[in-house]
């Protein structure tokens, strides 16, 4: 694993507007950066990526099995328990699941460590998905990386199919908070993939959902939703007004209701009691629990719901070193085994494992200044050298 300085393409700003790629400089800071790129051997993706992404999503699938039907589980992980039939009877019906993304650290020695599962709303991924890779074969066009270059990326393609398995005969509503850019352009590219699978589309904002007298969600024009893609975590709609229709309503959402349990920072410890010491964890406890004591004086804090690296504190030798403000932890917090980011040039990366119906199909890559990654956190590129 490398960094590696480039030139960047002159028309890559104009290239990303005729994309849909609006947000690519977010509060006049560049969001989207090809300045450098991270150059990976085969042998990394496959190994140290690939294969490690595989093993966890079965082990936090084993997690869900054994949550599921388990109400000490539910309870740690403080999922409202008005919630609990729809959950269960989710994953019972096998409801299936679109994509997530893992966060993984990792410097090209040692295992990967798992930092966290994007599992219910993750975005970035017009960005891995297309960008990145017209970045790819643009740059080897014009020289810039090595003519045998390729790139770990095959989300685009595994979208469309899952899309075909998903849909059936009914029309996918698409929604999510369309004020937000980020938001609306992953949406936009969701519904692509989904268009190109076949499926009929409707795009609206969440707060266009409307409850009938018959209790079906409908759309602006009155259409009955059977089934809906949202970007809008589940804890939030387990808060809002129409929260106690989710269960009689006939509308099936993706990702389902199940997901609500691994989008759950509560997920690290419970993967690290049933799996302890795998290569891939790192130590982690619930902060009430008298073993995270295990962990001494230095850690990484996580509210169990969290995004965007909100109210994550890291501390070493009892000494907060960074720690991000935000409007989470109301529910608790877990500790993780302090393990710092590697430090390429200054920046520290985070990789995102991409899952598309469950199986490993790309990487993006997050750097900051800050080793926190955030929601302003620059979008670099990857090849495979």
């Amino acid at each position: 694993m490398q960094r590696i300085a480039c030139p960047e393409r002159d028309d890559w700003r104009a290239t990303a507007e005729s994309t849909g790629f609006t947000f690519h400089t977010i509060d006049g800071e560049r969001y989207w950066d090809e300045r450098a790129y991270y150059a990976f051997t085969l042998d990394e993706i496959e190994r140290a990526i690939e294969l490690p992404t595989s093993e966890i999503e079965a082990m936090c699938l084993e997690l869900v099995g054994r949550a599921i039907d388990d109400e000490s589980y539910l309870r740690r992980l403080k999922i409202p328990q008005a919630f609990w039939d729809l959950i269960k009877a989710s994953w019972h019906r096998d409801e299936a699941s679109l994509y997530g993304r893992l966060d993984l650290k990792f410097d090209g020695n040692g295992p990967a460590k798992l930092l966290e599962y994007n599992a219910d709303t993750p975005t970035s991924i017009f960005e891995a998905a297309v960008f990145q890779w017209t970045w790819l074969e643009q740059a080897i066009a014009r020289n810039i990386i090595p003519k045998r270059a390729d790139q770990y990326n095959s989300i685009h393609d595994r979208l469309i199919e899952a899309w075909k398995k998903l849909g059936g005969s009914h029309r996918l509503h698409l929604a999510g908070m369309t004020g937000n850019a980020e938001d609306a352009g992953t949406l936009a590219y969701l519904e692509d993939t989904a268009a190109q699978a076949g499926l009929k589309t409707t795009l609206l904002d969440i707060g266009q959902i409307g409850l009938r007298d018959d209790g079906q969600f409908v759309d602006l024009d009155d259409r009955a939703i059977a089934l809906a893609f949202k970007l809008y975590p589940w804890e939030w709609m387990f808060h809002d007004a129409f929260s106690k229709n989710l269960a009689t309503a006939p509308t099936r959402w993706i990702e389902p209701p199940w997901k609500a349990i691994l989008s759950n920072k509560g997920i690290l410890p419970l993967l690290w009691e049933m799996f302890p010491n795998h290569p891939n964890l790192l130590p982690a406890y619930f902060e009430d629990d008298p073993q995270a004591a295990q962990l001494g004086t230095s850690f990484v804090r996580k509210p169990i719901y969290s995004r965007e690296g909100a109210n994550i504190e890291l501390v070493s030798a009892g000494v907060t070193l960074v720690a991000e403000e935000g409007p989470y932890g109301a529910e608790g917090f877990i500790r993780q085994a302090l393990a710092p980011l590697p430090n390429f040039s200054g920046q520290y990366p985070v990789l995102g494992s991409w899952l598309v119906d469950h199986t490993p199909c790309g990487l993006s890559i997050r750097e900051d200044e800050n080793p926190i990654t955030g929601n302003t956190s620059r979008f670099l590129p990857h090849a495979i050298l």
